[in-house]
């Protein structure tokens, strides 16, 4: 896709090295923006196990050109399978190939999704500090004044708040925006070696708690698991995160099954609550926009959060390069983004509530299916 530079915005802050935050300094940086990219951690780590890739992901990450990267490193498939907890076959999900040469579905672990996003912020020159943040951010008209949680200081003609559910931008800029809504779920985590025989994306329903497992590279998998959340005091110890889980499974046949089986101590399992939100427009004030899970937090029913995110950091700057000036540009971000962030957020909080009140594992299939249609749309 041929691009031009954008001509509205000269340089621009970016809040956030997470995947909304690099792919909206990728795009930008790829349209002639001098872009600044800060995150307050200082090793800019990421954790976390795998994370399931669909073909609109896949998609976007074609448009920054990192699709062949993420197949080199990662699993790709075309297929996920249905099953009922105990092992029995349900269906497969019509998941079909939606561009020429696109992978339909696959996984790759999350750490390793950051580094191949990581090189490519590197290759574009795009200056990274690391271990800070922005204490104030201030409207002038034509720009913000910045002030960075070091006491420096800079001046950009637009500032995006990437930087989590939990951002910092959007409690110092949006004050008609609240936190994410718990959802009554929590999600476990593991990464283990592969079981012998998989070979596709396989979802496990009917259960009160259901599962999935996604292959990330030729050897290795995770499994999610959502449950019921229950709070507690005090975080979960590493024994208990693993005890916990391996009682979760005690009903699960097939490659879940072979998990629970198979799963030592050493293997990394971890566990947190589910919210989600769909935050009020309008989504920037003045020249601060705001991207990813800061503005459109979703659960992982439809392994599209991270999708959404690098859709929106690549819409910023498509919409940025089409419009005459900042506001326009940010005024067809947010119109163009809405909807479908608020599809997957309603969707998959709907299969959540689903499960919570224990429902057919058909009517879960035929919400996912609906879904996953929908977001094969171009966007």
């Amino acid at each position: 896709m041929e691009r031009e530079n954008i001509t509205s915005v000269a340089k621009a802050l970016i809040v956030g090295g997470g995947i909304g935050g690099m792919a909206a300094a990728i795009a930008m940086a790829e349209r002639g923006v001098r872009v600044d990219l800060i995150d307050l951690d200082p090793q800019w780590r990421v954790y976390g196990a795998g994370i399931t890739i669909t073909g609109p992901t896949l998609r976007a990450y074609r448009r920054l050109g990192l699709l062949d990267a993420i197949k080199a490193q990662g699993a790709i498939t075309n297929k996920t399978r249905l099953f009922r907890y105990d092992g029995t076959h349900i269906k497969d999900l019509d998941e079909p190939v939606i561009e020429e040469g696109l992978p339909a579905t696959g996984g790759i672990m999350r750490p390793v999704l950051h580094r191949i996003m990581q090189a490519r912020v590197n290759e574009l020159a795009i200056p990274v500090r690391l271990g800070l943040s922005v204490s104030a951010a201030v409207n002038t008209g034509d720009g913000v004044d910045v002030t960075f949680t070091d006491g420096s200081t800079g001046r950009y003609d637009l500032v995006v708040g990437s930087d989590s559910v939990f951002s910092g931008m959007r409690d110092l800029a949006f004050p008609h925006m609240g936190p994410a809504v718990p959802t009554g779920q929590g999600c476990w985590r593991i990464s283990i070696a592969k079981p012998p025989g998989l070979e596709y994306g396989e979802f496990y329903l009917g259960h009160a708690n259901p599962c999935g497992i996604t292959a990330c590279s030729p050897d290795s998998v995770y499994m999610w698991m959502l449950t019921a959340h229950v709070e507690r005091e005090t975080f979960m110890t590493e024994d208990e995160l693993f005890d916990e889980l391996h009682q979760q499974l005690a009903d699960f046949g097939g490659n879940a099954g072979w998990i629970r089986d198979n799963m030592t101590r050493q293997d990394w399992i971890n566990y947190r609550p589910l919210a989600a939100v769909l935050q009020p427009k309008p989504w920037y004030n003045g020249r601060i926009v705001l991207l990813g899970d800061a503005v459109h937090a979703t659960t992982p029913h439809l392994a599209s959060g991270a999708g959404m995110a690098v859709e929106s950091g690549i819409v910023l700057a498509e919409e940025l390069e089409r419009a005459d000036s900042v506001e326009a540009g940010l005024s067809a971000y947010q119109e163009r983004r809405y909807e479908r962030c608020r599809d997957v957020i309603e969707s998959s909080v709907s299969v959540g509530r689903l499960q919570l009140a224990h429902g057919d594992p058909r009517e879960h299939a035929t919400i996912l299916e609906g879904a996953l249609s929908r977001l094969n749309q171009p966007f």
